[in-house]
């Protein structure tokens, strides 16, 4: 007897992905405003004089008025603390041209990103697959990506 093989059947799948990315980073910035605050403490003394905190308005900052203060019992041990922090007022807005912010609100805490320049970035895929990238400004990214898969089943 003759042994006959049958013959051997698989799938193949072949893929091929080119692909370019582009970016090009946004200007940002995050601030958050402090509020105003006042404080004074002491002993052996008096208020001659009130000052303080002018009116308080949403939005703005809050201006100080000193206050007089006179010891009580002349001749004793006296002690006196005071303190004021001037509140952030509300920034104007925040123009945006071309990707940049040409002023950033300075207020209590900041954290500043300048936007990214294009300049010449560019990518391009040829007919080929190949895949050309050219290095843009500063906040730029370019990425040029071929991928080969085969699949034997």
């Amino acid at each position: 007897m003759v042994g006959f093989a049958n013959p051997a059947y698989a799938d193949i799948t072949s893929r091929l992905s080119t692909s370019v990315q582009l970016t090009v980073d946004g200007a940002a910035t995050q601030a958050s405003r402090i509020g105003s605050t006042y404080a004074v403490s002491g002993n052996n003394i008096s208020l001659s004089t009130a000052g303080g905190l002018s009116e308080l308005s949403s939005g703005s900052a809050v201006g100080y008025t000193p206050a007089s203060y006179g010891v009580i019992n002349t001749g004793d041990a006296f002690s006196f603390t005071e303190s004021f922090i001037e509140g952030d007022a509300t920034p104007s807005s925040i123009a945006v041209t071309d990707g940049t912010v040409s002023s950033f609100p300075l207020l209590g805490q900041n954290t500043t990103a300048s936007g990214g320049v294009a300049g010449s970035l560019a990518g391009t895929i040829r007919s080929s697959g190949v895949v050309d990238v050219t290095a843009g400004g500063a906040g730029t990214t370019a990425i040029g990506q071929f991928v080969s898969e085969l699949t034997i089943d």
